[in-house]
């Protein structure tokens, strides 16, 4: 009987226990391990990663894969000592999309509505209506118009925003009623239209930083930024200056620079920053355990499995 893979579950970030019930379930009788306790290191088959500690995957001789345990891999190929030789694979996940149309969806309405406001008066049991604004006086901006941003588009014009996207090139397949900017040379046309500003771009070196205060002060005043990209597209520094002066009105943030966010962060209990711990999508612990396992699969056979990615482009 062939032997079983080994899997080592890797992260700096949260605790990866939760998906060894999952690669049990997939493949009863799995081996898998955790953190530190790894055991012999020439065992390891595959690497499960969120933001796995630098200079770890070197660290493995007969590694076969390295999975993200999501969509992106900017976390793993942030480290230096990344053997590039390894085949690097993403979750592909279609219900992701749903996940994140209710966030995206939820995080520009709660604010719009006032929906903050109607929470501390039903607390002091007061009936106090906040301003009615129509969703079509609200202009929303998507920046990033993948897979997940589409999806947020179209879900935010069927409830009747005003909603422009913007992308790196053209998109021909916009949903009916979105408005479409593209290039550098339209970006701030995009941006002095966008009451609400959700950022959904992938984390490149063309991005890092993409949200900071010469961005912020091309948006209209008071505008809300929902971050729902990577943590390193926001310039945390910009934010709160651009809270105190009003140029932005409010910051709905799912994902930042360091996870979880320390203790002493200044975002945490500031009145106009609404945190939350990088759950605005998730993919289901299964699908992660079934794809990792099709994917060294498909390589075992000699075949380059659908979901590995460029390592030269990062996608």
């Amino acid at each position: 009987m062939k032997k079983p893979p080994v899997v080592a579950l890797l992260s700096s970030a949260i605790h990866m226990q939760y998906l060894a019930d999952a690669f049990e379930q997939a493949q009863p009788g799995i081996d898998v391990r955790l953190g530190d306790d790894l055991g012999a290191l020439e065992d390891i088959d595959v690497a499960v990663c969120w933001f796995p500690p630098h200079g770890r995957l070197a660290q493995f001789p007969n590694l076969q894969l390295v999975q993200s345990l999501a969509a992106g891999v900017d976390h793993i190929l942030a480290d230096p000592e990344l053997p590039r030789q390894l085949p690097l694979c993403r979750i592909v996940d279609d219900t992701m999309a749903a996940g994140m149309k209710a966030y995206v969806s939820w995080a520009v309405v709660q604010h719009h509505r006032g929906m903050k406001a109607y929470v501390a008066s039903s607390d002091a049991a007061e009936w106090e209506e906040q301003p009615v604004v129509s969703p079509r006086r609200h202009r929303v901006g998507i920046a990033g118009l993948g897979t997940l941003g589409l999806a947020c588009a179209d879900a935010l014009s069927t409830i009747g925003y005003q909603v422009r996207g913007w992308s790196r090139s053209a998109k021909s397949d916009l949903p009916e009623g979105v408005t479409g900017f593209h290039g550098a040379d339209q970006l701030d046309d995009f941006l002095s239209g966008c009451d609400t500003l959700v950022c959904l771009l992938p984390l490149t070196p063309q991005t890092q930083g993409f949200l900071d205060a010469a961005l912020f002060a091309k948006l209209p005043r008071g505008a809300h930024l929902v971050n729902v990209g990577r943590g390193d597209h926001l310039v945390e520094a910009d934010l709160l200056p651009a809270l105190a002066s009003g140029q932005l009105s409010a910051a709905t943030l799912d994902a930042f620079s360091v996870e979880p966010l320390p203790k002493d962060h200044p975002f945490w209990g500031h009145p106009d920053i609404l945190v939350t711990p990088h759950i605005a999508t998730r993919t289901d612990r299964l699908v992660i355990a079934q794809q990792t396992l099709a994917n060294l699969a498909t390589i075992r056979q000699g075949e380059r499995p659908l979901n590995q990615i460029d390592l030269e482009r990062g996608y």
